[in-house]
């Protein structure tokens, strides 16, 4: 089974949580387009879900496979979102946001009673950290942020480079229009005292960390889906 057999597999196993009726927040990212691809058969053959998407990318994929949609503020309080993730930990802490998508991301989970991850197990870590932890900053005063969030994970024991991120000849811009700065931290011990400490610095707009947001991971190997759950 290759990658991308194995997303697949972890879409269609979170396909199963989702019934009739229900608004549905719509994730980012390769594992997420499968899910929507297996959702749009579904829709297709007369299962009514109203989706919220996650980016301008998944909106657009959305669209052109018949999956209909609101913008969050026509539908602000969602039954289910089904996301992917970079990293997923045994409590069911996530790194998020290599597709550029964290906040959009974070806010539609924030706005559903659940949220469900699919992703393969490559994805599995025992300590979060070492996919690069994306942190979206405000473009004004970049700089001044960034030797902000140098010294906050320098107190915290972290360390690593941590760079602007860049999409062609520029800077990547998010949805929102902002910049992502990709933090090297290699292992981050204590998340939460992390994610508390960027949440406190002024010019971070959010962080990759998503933290008791996730109730349940879909995780696909070799040998088929697994549920992962904080008590596993």
């Amino acid at each position: 089974m290759d990658a991308r057999e194995m997303k697949i597999k972890a879409a269609a196993a979170a396909l199963a949580h989702v019934e009739d009726g229900m608004r549905l927040g719509i994730g980012t990212g390769s594992t997420a387009e499968e899910f929507v691809r297996l959702l749009a058969e579904r829709v297709a053959g007369g299962l009514s879900v109203i989706g919220v998407p996650t980016s301008e990318r998944t909106a657009r994929l959305c669209v052109e496979l018949g999956v209909p949609l609101m913008s969050l503020d026509e539908l602000p309080e969602l039954d289910l979102t089904i996301d992917g993730a970079d990293e997923v930990d045994g409590r069911l802490r996530l790194i998020k946001g290599g597709g550029g998508a964290l906040l959009r991301e974070k806010i539609v989970a924030g706005a559903s009673s659940r949220m469900i991850v699919i992703a393969d197990e490559s994805k599995v870590v025992e300590t979060l950290g070492a996919f690069k932890l994306p942190i979206e900053v405000n473009p004004f005063g970049m700089v001044a942020t960034r030797i902000a969030i140098e010294r906050t994970a320098s107190r915290l024991g972290l360390s690593g480079a941590i760079e602007l991120r860049q999409a062609g000849a520029g800077h990547f811009m998010t949805d929102g229009g902002h910049l992502i700065l990709d933090a090297s931290f290699g292992r981050i011990p204590d998340a939460e005292a992390l994610a508390t400490a960027l949440n406190a610095i002024p010019g971070v707009v959010e962080h990759g960390l998503f933290i008791n947001m996730a109730s349940l991971a879909i995780i696909a190997g070799p040998a088929g889906a697994r549920t992962l759950t904080a008590d596993t």
